[in-house]
């Protein structure tokens, strides 16, 4: 095969991956606290060719010699979009909307006997009854929503139950209202190296061979600088117009490179035609 056609090829996988995520952010249009995905092209530089053998010791160049020749593109990357969505009132009390970009929940998730701490802008929260008389905070999974102290507990005897605009979880029980938790708000300080997980939640991105402090990627807010809205969700952050116009793009990115093959094919034709 010609590298031409190797070259349209790799670039038409390569495309599929990206109307993959241009359809998931469509799809979650609608979604509560759900963050867009933007796919990131590079080209592909794989191939040296013409290489000058020399000495080691007299090689200073920093680079290989000879000439680097790619073979089509490729994802780079899909990066999160963290800016924040419209706000929509629910009435509800255990709906809460965070205020500020890049700020996260968050949730104690267990798996196969393995407990993780994840992140999330949804704020769809519930309570879910203990066998002990009490009930804890969770997601709509049912998964316990992380507070200063850890999980936040309390007695199931309340009579109502409300969220402050700081995070401070309350409840009034014979008219008296008392403090029961502080919902753990982090900020992501660099939201590249969050990567999504499944049920709009995020994690910290597995780096082979790099070593980052937590701290450099995660930090505590304090309960001064917590801004959250009850009775509000935050909507999607999608823009429907903006998808559209990149699921165009590339589809007709798509076309030119399945173009090129068939090019490619009917001139390899006429070659083999030649006498």
């Amino acid at each position: 095969m010609s590298r031409m056609a190797i070259q349209a090829a790799v670039t038409m996988g390569q495309l599929q991956n990206k109307l993959d995520t241009i359809g998931n952010n469509m799809a979650n249009s609608n979604t509560t606290g759900y963050k867009s995905r933007q796919a990131e092209f590079s080209s592909l530089l794989f191939q040296q060719l013409d290489n000058i053998s020399r000495p080691p010791e007299q090689n200073e160049r920093l680079t290989p010699d000879g000439i680097r020749v790619g073979n089509g593109a490729k994802l780079g990357q899909t990066n999160l979009n963290f800016a924040q969505g419209q706000i929509t009132e629910t009435g509800r009390e255990l709906d809460l909307a965070l205020l500020k970009d890049n700020h996260l929940f968050q949730v104690d998730v267990t798996e196969n006997g393995n407990t993780e701490t994840q992140l999330t802008r949804s704020g769809t929260f519930y309570v879910n009854p203990l066998n002990d008389g009490t009930v804890m905070l969770t997601n709509k999974q049912g998964h316990p929503v992380v507070g200063d102290n850890g999980p936040i507990i309390f007695a199931d005897d309340f009579e109502s139950i409300q969220i402050s605009g700081n995070g401070i979880v309350q409840t009034t029980r014979n008219g008296v209202t008392q403090d029961v938790g502080q919902l753990a708000i982090v900020e992501a300080v660099r939201p590249r190296m969050l990567e999504a997980v499944g049920n709009n939640n995020f994690r910290l991105a597995n780096t082979e061979g790099q070593q980052f402090d937590i701290n450099e990627i995660l930090t505590q807010i304090a309960q001064n600088d917590v801004e959250v809205k009850s009775k509000s969700l935050e909507a999607s952050n999608v823009d429907l117009a903006k998808q559209m116009s990149e699921l165009t793009l590339t589809q007709r990115a798509y076309q030119f490179n399945a173009r090129t093959i068939s090019m490619n094919d009917q001139m390899m034709g006429l070659v083999n035609q030649l006498r």
